[in-house]
Formats: structure tokens, C-alpha cells, sequence
């Protein structure tokens, strides 16, 4: 029944994405409205696909890569419509849904058959890291949306070429603040990820460390953010170059999280 309801959530994605992308360049005034309505009916579906999936399988749907992508791509949803409903930046929808889109439809391209769970999984540890480091991904991703966001505006600003979509566009200090908040979010809950993730090691494994390459790139991703966010509090990293990081570390993000559990095989990487 899960799979019934996936498919549902795909097809109002879709539309969300296709809609938000012709309020790009439209000039229709009710385009948002119809837009966030399939986008929340999309979202209704994708909840219910979650919670059926829990079902059947008897414990949290986050074990495997179908299931972490499509977690993610539930709680990127989720966040832009908390967003939507706190600024009203109607053109957020049109990067997010796409990027929800794409990620949800590599979701359904990988194998998403309900294994029972390995003994060595059954840990509250697990659930709660990755559930953890999923949601710093999402926050991630929002710094790394309104980075890119940031750099169109201002470029338009320099080029004094103000068309539709510098109209609605939100401010450069707005989208700035956005982007310091994203990681202000995202990297405690990364941290937490992490440390849990430890907890999760020593437990199945017996060792907090063991130099895994996913553990690595982890840590290092970490570095990363605790820079840019060192240099943003203390050095003053803003504005372009803030928008620039932003989207370098997210790149970065997808690498360690989503890249390695294809090309490097190990204890700590989905199947």
C-alpha cells in the first residue's frame, strides 16, 4: 500500500514543481495558491506513505537509502512549508520543489523491498542519529537554496536588469539571515548526528571510531560548517561569499551522505 501512496506523493510533486516553475516567469497572481495546494496535498500523501511503510515493516522507515531520501524529501517539504507560512517567499517553491522532486524520484529508482531488520540495527541509537543527521541535511540544504537564491538576486542587482524575478525575490539581508539560520540549525543537529552516531558504533561494534570512510568525511563535513560558521560569527563571512560556502559545503553534504553509500561499502553506509 506504501508503494500505491509513493507514486500518488510523485505525481503531486510533480505538479508543485511545474506549477512553481512557471511562477517564475508568469505573471498570474493565483499561480502560488494552486501551487501550495498540490504541494500540501503532495505532502499529506508522502506523510501517510511514511507512516503505512512504518507499518508494514514494524519500526521506523530510515534503514535503508529509499527510505532516508525519501525521509529526507518529507522533512525538505515540510521545512519550506513552515518557511511559506512564516515569510511568505512564494519563490522558495520554486528550488525546493524541484530539488524534493529529483530527490524523491532517485528514491524510487533505488530498490525499496521491506527487509526484516538486522539484529545489529535494532538500537534506539540508530533511529536517532540518523534521523538527526537527516534533518542537518535538510537545514543544509535550505543555506545552500537560499545561497543560490542570494547570488541570482545580487546579480541582477549589479546587471540593473530588474525583470519579474527580481520582483520576487526576497531582500539580500533576508536571504542572507536565512542562510546564517540554516546553519546555525543544521550544524548542532549534524553534531548531535554525529555523537549519536558514535553511541551507535560502540554499541554494535564495540568502538566509537574506527576511521570508517563515511565516519571521516563526516567529520570533516563538520569542519567545514563549524568554519563557515566560526567565520560568519566572528570573521564576518556574508553575503556572497557566505552564499558561495553555503553551496560548496551542501555539495559536500550529498557526497559524504549520498555518493559514498554507492561507491564505498561499510558498516556505516545504507544498503
Amino acid at each position: 500500500m506504501n508503494s500505491l501512496f509513493f507514486n500518488i506523493t510523485l505525481l503531486f510533486y510533480l505538479g508543485g514543481t511545474l506549477l512553481f516553475l512557471s511562477y517564475l516567469a508568469s505573471k498570474k497572481g493565483n499561480l502560488p495558491r494552486y501551487s501550495l495546494w498540490v504541494t500540501g496535498m503532495g505532502f499529506i500523501f508522502h506523510s501517510i506513505t511514511l507512516v503505512t511503510r512504518w507499518g508494514e515493516a514494524g519500526h521506523i522507515p530510515l534503514t535503508n537509502m529509499h527510505e532516508a531520501i525519501s525521509f529526507f524529501s518529507w522533512a525538505l517539504i515540510l521545512v519550506f512549508l513552515l518557511l511559506e507560512y512564516r515569510y511568505r517567499i512564494f519563490i522558495l517553491g520554486s528550488f525546493i520543489l524541484p530539488l524534493a522532486f529529483i530527490f524523491l524520484v532517485s528514491a524510487a529508482i533505488l530498490p525499496n523491498n521491506i527487509k526484516s531488520l538486522d539484529p545489529i540495527l535494532q538500537s534506539k541509537w540508530l533511529y536517532i542519529h540518523t534521523i538527526l543527521s537527516l534533518l542537518g541535511i535538510v537545514a543544509f540544504a535550505m543555506a545552500f537554496v537560499t545561497g543560490f537564491l542570494y547570488l541570482i538576486q545580487e546579480r541582477i542587482l549589479k546587471s540593473k536588469k530588474f525583470n519579474t524575478l527580481y520582483f520576487r525575490l526576497p531582500s539580500l539581508d533576508l536571504l542572507d539571515d536565512l542562510n546564517q539560520k540554516s546553519i546555525s540549525i543544521g550544524f548542532p543537529l549534524l553534531t548531535l548526528g554525529i555523537i549519536t552516531g558514535a553511541f551507535w558504533a560502540e554499541y554494535a561494534w564495540g568502538s566509537y571510531w574506527s576511521w570508517d570512510p563515511k565516519q571521516v568525511f563526516s567529520f570533516i563535513t563538520w569542519l567545514f560548517y563549524l568554519t563557515v560558521l566560526h567565520g560568519r560569527l566572528t570573521v564576518g563571512w556574508r553575503a556572497k561569499r557566505a552564499a558561495y560556502l553555503a553551496i560548496i559545503g551542501f555539495m559536500g553534504v550529498i557526497f559524504t551522505f549520498v555518493v559514498m553509500n554507492f561507491i564505498i561499502k561499510g558498516p556505516h553506509t545504507f544498503v
